[in-house]
């Protein structure tokens, strides 16, 4: 039994983890080789997430979902990378929209640098990754700016809000569904398309892609909240600070309207005020640390988790399922 990848995969097959441990390598190598630059700058600003590590959750999944096909095709890898070059985009521009100092534990790139290098940056990786993706044919580039597309509208959705008589929970799982889900899915439709898998194992394969992007999500949601910034790699309370409402703080609100307890009506007012004060901030945090809505979205973070994991239910038994199952226990693990 062997650990593998900083997400903490269990793996219980010696060939599968010299598989993963060597697809991972691969994909780290062409992060290097397609973050590079001759202009010094760049080359400094863009390897600078890169760099700093990550879960590597992505490629993770991509390598472990070509399993079910021929998992050394040459575009299982290069596909990869174009998914973590992708998502690393995403982290700068996210960074300059959250404002946030801290990413994986080290200085974001908007407070290393300011805000028109972050979001250019971001810019430069995208273009990096349509290089590599444009070498995996018509179908792939298709795939991916169908997701790149829902990615972009769960963001303007958050931005948006729920409508008028719609549910801000239901809203919010849209909105996961597209941000995070909608490239987690193309993770796992890429390891099994690029490796030859047949067209029902690639269908099962993007849907658990798309639940456990969700469950992922979730329990980032719960970290933000529960862990200090060793654990989760960021600022604690970065939303709260933000005014995003994650899981947690929507579960307060349904709590607080339909039970009218004081103490929860007061921490709803709390946290819709300025949290710029690092006082009240922390006053926010603790709050809500304490509030049964944490438990209540961790108890929600465990059953989409758990779907994810009857999706895989179609697939064949072996140690590739077994290690997709395994990622569920790793994302709840996350939120425990």
């Amino acid at each position: 039994m062997t650990v593998v990848g900083p997400f903490g995969l269990t793996v219980r097959d010696t060939a599968l983890e010299a598989d993963v441990l060597t697809g991972l390598s691969a994909v780290e190598h062409g992060l290097n080789e397609a973050t590079k630059s001759d202009v010094p700058f760049i080359n400094e600003a863009a390897q600078h997430l890169v760099r700093a590590g990550g879960k590597r959750f992505r490629p993770l999944l991509t390598l472990l979902a070509a399993q079910f096909g021929d998992q050394h095709a040459p575009g299982v890898v290069p596909s990869a990378v174009v998914v973590e070059l992708t998502h690393l985009a995403t982290l700068y521009h996210d960074d300059v929209m959250d404002e946030a100092d801290v990413r994986r534990g080290v200085a974001s790139a908007n407070a290393n640098w300011d805000n028109s290098v972050a979001v250019l940056t971001g810019d430069f990786l995208f273009a990096r990754a349509s290089r590599v993706l444009a070498d995996l044919g018509p179908e792939a580039v298709r795939i991916q700016s169908e997701a790149f597309e829902r990615l972009v509208t769960g963001q303007i959705l958050e931005t948006a809000g729920p409508q008028a008589g719609q549910d801000p929970i239901d809203h919010y799982l849209d909105v996961l569904a597209g941000k995070t889900g909608s490239l987690i899915a193309v993770a796992t439709r890429f390891g099994g398309l690029l490796s030859g898998a047949d067209e029902r194992t690639v269908s099962v394969l993007t849907q658990y892609g798309e639940r456990i992007g969700i469950a992922f999500q979730l329990s980032d949601d719960v970290l933000d909240i529960a862990s200090d910034s060793d654990a989760s790699g960021k600022t604690p309370g970065t939303d709260l600070r933000e005014g995003i409402a994650t899981l947690p703080v929507l579960h307060l609100r349904a709590m607080a309207e339909r039970d009218g307890r004081p103490e929860d009506r007061a921490l709803v007012e709390l946290l819709a005020g300025d949290l710029s004060d690092d006082v009240r901030h922390a006053e926010a945090l603790a709050g809500l640390r304490a509030h049964p809505a944490l438990e209540e979205a961790r108890r929600y973070t465990i059953r989409a988790a758990e779907e994810a994991r009857e999706t895989l239910s179609p697939l064949p038994d072996g140690p590739a399922k077994a290690a997709l199952s395994t990622l569920c226990d790793a994302v709840v693990h996350r939120a425990g």
